[in-house]
């Protein structure tokens, strides 16, 4: 159990690599709120947006899309700074034995 409380600012970062892609997607989910990680992904999806080109088929369009790319693996060394809301403790709680966290 890890001694958060809610509203508090904190910085994780991830010590152990997950063996399990369950944990590494928890990790992913944790770390995309991070503001440095939001920009970016903003800017990806707005990238993928540009470069959006569909073709017809069958009188609708079809195909198209990129792929979205993760700037957060949830590997070892990954880190970011969120806010601890309730969601973000119980999944840090999850998976507590691959990160370190500390208040900021």
């Amino acid at each position: 159990m890890l001694d958060i409380q809610p509203g508090q600012k904190i910085h994780v970062k991830v010590v152990k690599q997950p063996m399990a892609e369950a944990a590494g997607k928890t990790l992913r989910r944790v770390l995309n709120k991070d503001a440095a990680v939001k920009k970016e992904l903003a800017r990806l999806a707005d990238a993928r947006e540009k470069y959006y080109n569909p073709t017809p088929r069958g009188g609708r369009l079809y195909g198209g899309r990129r792929p979205k790319i993760h700037p957060v693996k949830g590997q070892a060394g990954d880190e970011g700074t969120v806010i601890a809301t309730m969601d973000v403790i119980r999944d840090l709680n999850s998976v507590a034995r691959f990160i370190e966290v500390k208040a900021v």
